[in-house]
């Protein structure tokens, strides 16, 4: 009987702001992985300028896949397939990675992947613990999203809840720009927050009585900014670091009470964190505290597979690709691509057509 043939992906992932290119070898095993990160142009405009970010991305991919391939020490001829992000993200920067993907793949006569960024998220955490496997809980929370997953099985997902507005990423560079901490946004509050009390300010928790599982932060942030507004007019002292705790503290409480009652309602197991907000010091602690009390087990990524990477796309595009996703030529950018029923839908007919092997 002959041995199972190791499978070796290259992915690309071109979402926003990072242009990062991977070598990743049975979903697992990453054998490199380049960053490209446009932070310090973005930063003097305290976000991501979109057309700047495309062109950026532009004139970083080609050394970016270069490099990836030679740190893993392949060729195009070791690779089984290429994979990519075709959405959720910003449509011309995502245009940028597709377009790379799909042009490689004709030209070196390999199979394109087309995976979804949220799906690369939740696969961080398959390199992270190589032991994991579904079910398992997952609560996704970056930048563009909130989301709080039940991961049947690989690529196979129900939605358990989702932001009604912003994400919680976006209320952490909101609050941030407000309190003067800077860009990016979670990083700054999450050092600010060390220094200050928790307990300073009460924040409202939002609750949603027909989805209970949903989030919104837009009311926390409009509290957090009419604070400091107030502070401003009144000619108060600006606590920032007692500010930056408070929020932190109200995000995180109901980051992880939605986390812990999803595992205890659907049975879980195991729970896991992931994108950029999973980097957040007070989110890990407290998360693997509550999963301990419960006798949970806790999966969190690595610091540098929270932000967007290709590692993860990688890893997500091997459970696509064994499962026999295929996408065709026609691929294309999905600025919205939603995650959930449509994922399950195509995952039992993936490549029978262009729809279904996205």
């Amino acid at each position: 009987m002959s041995e199972k043939k190791d499978i070796t992906i290259l992915a690309i992932e071109s979402s926003c702001d990072e242009t990062a290119a991977a070598v990743v070898r049975n979903g697992r095993h990453v054998m490199s992985d380049i960053i490209s990160s446009q932070v310090p142009v973005h930063v003097k405009y305290g976000g991501v300028v979109p057309e700047i970010a495309s062109r950026k991305h532009i004139e970083a991919i080609t050394g970016c896949v270069d490099g990836a391939l030679k740190e893993a020490g392949v060729t195009l001829k070791d690779l089984d397939g290429v994979a990519v992000t075709y959405g959720p993200g910003l449509v011309g920067a995502l245009l940028v990675g597709v377009g790379f993907a799909k042009s490689l793949a004709f030209a070196a006569d390999l199979p394109l992947v087309g995976v979804h960024h949220i799906d690369g998220h939740i696969s961080a955490n398959y390199i992270e613990d190589e032991t994991l496997k579904p079910p398992f809980v997952c609560l996704v929370a970056s930048g563009g999203h909130s989301n709080l997953v039940y991961v049947r099985d690989y690529g196979v997902y129900d939605i358990l809840g989702q932001t009604r507005d912003d994400a919680a990423g976006e209320a952490f560079d909101k609050v941030s720009r407000a309190l003067g901490l800077g860009y990016p946004g979670g990083p700054a509050v999450d050092r600010a927050a060390r220094e200050g009390d928790p307990d300073a300010y009460e924040f409202p928790r939002a609750k949603i009585p027909d989805a209970s599982y949903d989030f919104s932060f837009s009311g926390l942030k409009s509290a957090v900014l009419n604070l400091i507004n107030h502070a401003k007019m009144s000619g108060e002292e600006l606590r920032v670091a007692n500010i930056a705790a408070s929020f932190e503290k109200a995000v995180v409480d109901v980051l992880v009470e939605h986390t812990v009652r999803a595992a205890d309602e659907t049975g879980a197991k195991i729970v896991s964190i992931a994108g950029g907000v999973a980097a957040n010091t007070r989110l890990r602690e407290c998360m693997g505290k509550a999963c301990s009390e419960r006798g949970l087990k806790y999966v969190h990524p690595s610091l540098r597979l929270c932000t967007d990477n290709a590692a993860m796309i990688g890893a997500a595009g091997y459970y696509r690709f064994i499962a026999g996703a295929r996408s065709g030529l026609d691929l294309n950018a999905e600025p919205n691509l939603p995650l959930g029923d449509r994922e399950r839908r195509f995952h039992g007919n993936m490549g029978k057509t262009r729809e279904g092997a996205q």
